[in-house]
């Protein structure tokens, strides 16, 4: 009688450690994949401006994109190095 509680206690177990890895481990791998993906996509608007001009064509520069008009995203980090142009406008 004992031999047959324990062949049963190790089936169970055996059924759990199962539903464990089919099912709760992909779950978790998915939550921790979404959570980082949010996180450097935060990341990249924290670090990043808009450059775009209004109506009256002036040039705005914001922490956020404008809604319905074209912009351009620029970094707060300045490149290394320098920067040489000599186009004269």
């Amino acid at each position: 009688m004992k031999q047959l509680g324990m062949l049963v206690l190790a089936i169970g177990l055996g059924v759990a450690a199962w539903w464990w890895y089919t099912t709760e481990m992909p779950r978790r791998e998915r939550e921790r994949a979404a959570a980082a993906e949010a996180a450097m996509a935060q990341a990249e608007r924290a670090s990043s401006l808009y450059r775009w001009r209004d109506a009256d064509g002036n040039l705005q520069v914001t922490e956020g994109p404008p809604k319905g008009r074209p912009y351009e995203r620029i970094s707060r980090e300045p490149k290394e190095g320098l920067e040489v142009d000599g186009a004269r406008n």
